[in-house]
């Protein structure tokens, strides 16, 4: 796989999900899967929802090397034409050296395919996967494995398909080609076409906890001091994707001036707001930017569960529990901050 192309489904500056090594927090998830293959209940679609960044994608490529790398038994085929008794692993970690996690990582296995967006005449990601991505995994599907063993194909995320993709692939999981498993990560499961969700069985991903959260990021190698751990733990809500954008583009400074310029002496500090568009809206600063408008809105919607009356566990930024005891102490007010994000 080219370094050249950008990957739509990467972190800039991060590993790649068939990169990383381990998955921390979702010991529930993987058990689920080993313990429906220990029992002969090896369904040909998985749905493996939760919100973006907690592991859905590393546990994909996860699962999909532990199906290709498992040995092929000639007995009597069973549900979707898996064999009887395929030997399962303990564990969905890979062994020393494993040749099929080196092809995954490498992005050369055969017996893998990956659905995403493509990338257009300029080089960069389609805003949406397209049926022409679909017809190419068509011609993947139409081959067979050489030792009939597993394939298996990765559809991330499942909910950027567009209605003609979600038709397309909805008669591959009709009609399952034998011994293939679909792993459709989904963000937005609500965004597919009910017939493509009851055709999958459900694996739910769940938020990491602050002591999860903070080992998956140490095992990124992402910089993170012990003074902004709790306050990034509250912005990240449990997404190590989401705490990996907030290191990259100073988050938590951004959220501090939004806390400020919301707590000016005599209300909102307009100059502070000013100061604050002129630093996001730079030529060449769309991340940054976006990433302000995510802050805004996630400073509302705390702002908006102080006047409800569950104030989060800790303060996201400087300030932010001194600016809520004057403007966010009222079940009224909840309602008036919650209409504001909605209008945002």
């Amino acid at each position: 796989m080219s370094d050249e192309r950008p990957e739509p489904d990467r972190i800039p500056g991060h590993p790649h999900p068939r990169e990383t090594g381990r998955l921390v927090g979702q010991a529930a998830a993987e058990r689920a899967f080993l313990d429906a293959w220990r029992a002969g209940r090896l369904h040909h679609a998985w749905l493996l929802r939760g919100p973006r960044g907690v592991g859905k994608a590393t546990l994909a490529y996860r699962i999909a090397r532990a199906l290709i790398a498992s040995p092929v038994e000639p007995q009597a085929a069973g549900l979707f034409g898996a064999p009887a008794a395929d030997p399962v692993p303990d564990t969905l970690d890979a062994p020393e050296g494993c040749p099929v996690l080196a092809r995954i990582r490498a992005g050369a296995e055969p017996r893998l395919a990956v659905l995403r967006r493509g990338i257009n005449d300029q080089g960069r990601p389609y805003t949406v996967i397209r049926i022409d991505e679909v017809r190419d995994l068509r011609r993947f599907l139409g081959l067979s494995a050489a030792d009939g063993g597993w394939r298996a194909v990765i559809v991330d995320a499942a909910d950027e398909m567009n209605v003609p993709a979600q038709n397309a692939i909805l008669k591959l999981l009709e009609e399952p080609p034998a011994r293939t498993a679909f792993l459709m990560v989904s963000h937005a499961p609500s965004a597919l076409l009910p017939t493509i969700r009851s055709r999958c069985r459900t694996l739910d991903l769940a938020p990491l906890a602050p002591g999860d959260l903070a080992a998956a990021l140490a095992g990124t190698g992402a910089p993170v001091a012990e003074a902004a751990r709790a306050a990034l733990a509250e912005l990240a809500g449990g997404s190590v994707g989401a705490a990996l954008r907030l290191i990259e583009g100073d988050g938590l400074d951004l959220c501090r001036r939004i806390v400020a310029a919301l707590a000016g002496p005599a209300g909102v500090d307009r100059p502070a707001i000013l100061a604050l568009a002129d630093a996001v809206s730079a030529r060449g600063a769309e991340a940054r930017y976006a990433l302000a408008l995510d802050l805004i809105l996630t400073v509302t919607g705390r702002l908006a569960r102080h006047a409800a009356g569950r104030p989060p566990d800790a303060e996201a930024a400087r300030g932010e529990a001194a600016l809520a005891a004057r403007v966010a102490t009222r079940p009224a007010q909840a309602v008036v901050w919650a209409e504001a994000a909605a209008r945002i």
